[in-house]
């Protein structure tokens, strides 16, 4: 394998140990002091009428009946995030205070105050046999290593919570879109760019690229969001062999779909 290759991929495993091993916020976290995700940016009209009932708002019991489980996602190996995954909210922070809720959400942490929430590690299988198909080292390397994982956030939210997180997620992607950089555990991460991506799902939807540099190498991390009544789907996805070489991947789609089915 190449050296920028090399390079890249301790780029790739210092962002996934940031986003989707360490930065995990279980459903026992520390809630955040602050105003950060305070949901109140610049909220789209509900489609609801003021005469209709409020979405059921879902306590962790039943958040956790809804969330992933293993065998929901063909091909892919699912398990609950656990206590030494969590980091708080107060331990995200951005440089910029326009993109703290974005910066937190994307190393998994709460936004707002969520009345419940849950959350699962979800890794696809690379393709057996894949890396011996090709003769190029680096293309072997890249399918072996063809594995995203995904970091899926449940949280409930009391009143219009849901509608304002995802209001105020578009409003930071937009401020913070030519880049930041975030403080996640005490390790900075530059990202550079954010581009919005089409998605559909539930009642509410919307899905972001982020491209995330270091060392002067750069990598891309899939952000989205989706809303189910008075619960957000955050998914938070990173594929090792794509990041390895400096290039871009799929939304998890199966994994989106699967959660949001089960939440319909």
């Amino acid at each position: 394998m190449r050296p920028t290759a090399i390079r890249r991929t301790a780029v790739a495993a210092t962002v996934i140990s940031l986003a989707l091993l360490t930065a995990a916020c279980g459903a026992d976290g520390d809630d955040k002091d602050n105003g950060k995700a305070g949901g109140t940016a610049s909220a789209q009209p509900s489609d609801k009428g003021a005469d209709q009932p409020a979405a059921k708002v879902l306590t962790e019991a039943e958040l956790e009946k809804v969330s992933l489980a293993q065998g929901d996602v063909k091909a892919h190996k699912i398990s609950k995030a656990g206590p030494a995954d969590a980091v708080s909210g107060k331990d995200v922070t951005a440089d910029k205070a326009a993109c703290d809720v974005f910066a937190d959400v994307l190393m998994g942490a709460k936004a707002g105050t969520p009345a419940a929430s849950t959350q699962r590690k979800v890794v696809s299988e690379p393709k057996k046999g894949a890396d011996q198909d090709t003769a190029d080292p680096e293309e072997a390397f890249k399918a072996a290593f063809d594995i995203t994982t995904t970091l899926t956030t449940l949280t409930s939210y009391e009143g219009k919570g849901a509608e304002e997180t995802l209001a105020s997620l578009r409003t930071a992607a937009t401020d913070c879109a030519s880049g930041f950089t975030l403080t996640a555990a005490g390790e900075k991460q530059k990202i550079v760019r954010i581009a919005e991506e089409k998605v559909k799902g539930g009642e509410d939807a919307v899905a972001w690229t982020v491209t995330v540099e270091a060392e002067g190498e750069k990598s891309a991390m899939k952000l989205v969001e989706v809303r189910q009544g008075a619960t957000v789907a955050s998914f938070t996805a990173l594929n090792l062999a794509a990041s390895g070489a400096g290039g871009d991947f799929d939304l998890p789609t199966a994994v989106v779909d699967a959660q949001v089915a089960k939440l319909a």
